[in-house]
């Protein structure tokens, strides 16, 4: 195994340019992109699927609705539209690692990966956790 160069960059193996449109997108902005997803996933399980708590009758949303919403989210909204609506929102797009639309299969697997987290949170010099290696995606820039 080599070290990378002082002057490697992610993405640099794969052939993508170090900044700007195109370039890997960074943990900054994936971890907003989780964030919008997961608050909106959130919103619409209380707005929809709230239950009152038995002890105290305080509402709170129902987490297996709220964790289906966000699967549902991902699953569709990355081949409509080429990410989740926090990637859209925060200039990213998912990807294959060749070029070209995800399908329809790699957006199930790479959720479920993204589901278990450890996934999600191991990644290589390119930035790719291993959720988007498994299924051949990168998260670049748009």
């Amino acid at each position: 195994m080599t070290l990378p160069a002082e002057n490697d960059y992610p993405g640099q193996r794969l052939g993508l340019p170090r900044e700007g449109r195109g370039s890997i997108a960074r943990p900054g902005r994936r971890i907003a992109a989780l964030l919008i997803d997961v608050a909106s996933a959130g919103l619409i399980g209380f707005a929809f699927f709230s239950t009152p708590d038995p002890i105290t009758g305080v509402p709170f949303a129902n987490p297996v609705a709220t964790n289906l919403i966000f699967f549902a989210v991902q699953i569709l909204f990355i081949p409509l539209i080429g990410g989740s609506p926090g990637h859209r929102i925060m200039g990213m797009r998912l990807e294959l690692a060749s070029g070209g639309w995800v399908g329809l299969w790699r957006p199930i697997v790479r959720t479920i990966l993204l589901a278990l987290i450890i996934p999600a949170v191991v990644f290589d010099s390119d930035q790719r956790g291993l959720h988007d290696k498994a299924v051949g995606t990168i998260l670049v820039r748009s």
